[in-house]
């Protein structure tokens, strides 16, 4: 983890988190066996939409350190449900990976030709996102800190 911590600073993991949580909210409209983009399936836009969670605990956490602010109950708030967001991910990585290693299960079959470069590249957005996600947490703890429950109204001024 310290050696990724040198090579990806938190500015270059939090533009990859952004841009890979872009590309795979438009490849969830794809569907791998058919070639085809899917827009009217309720089921794609699921990741989407829990994608904002993501980019909000991303805008929070840039901005907590941008401004070296502590952590906020919205952000402990937000990163807790990011855990669980952290799941979903996990799950579509395993899905698609079902779903490239069914391949051999229909040999016989037609696939498209963009079956596997786009399967293999959904599946390295995925492993990577989890990875990002997991090294923004890193960051967050060593930037921002730890959050304290006992002391969360500690840096607040009553005054203003």
């Amino acid at each position: 983890m310290n050696t990724t911590k040198v090579t990806i600073t938190w500015k270059l993991a939090l533009v990859l988190s952004i841009s890979i949580l872009l590309l795979l909210d438009f490849s969830n409209f794809y569907g791998l066996y058919s070639n085809r983009f899917y827009v009217f399936k309720v089921d794609n836009y699921i990741i989407p939409i829990l994608s904002l969670i993501h980019f909000s605990y991303l805008y929070q956490f840039w901005h907590k350190v941008k401004e070296n602010l502590f952590g906020s109950p919205k952000m402990r708030n937000l990163e807790y449900s990011l855990y669980i967001l952290l799941l979903v991910y996990c799950f579509k990585f395993f899905d698609t990976l079902f779903i490239i290693l069914s391949y051999f299960d229909y040999e016989n079959s037609l696939f498209p030709k963009t079956f596997f470069p786009v399967g293999l590249s959904i599946l390295v957005l995925y492993a990577s996102l989890i990875v990002l996600t997991l090294l923004i947490f890193g960051y967050r703890k060593e930037l921002i800190g730890t959050y304290l429950f006992d002391d969360m109204n500690q840096h607040v001024d009553h005054w203003n």
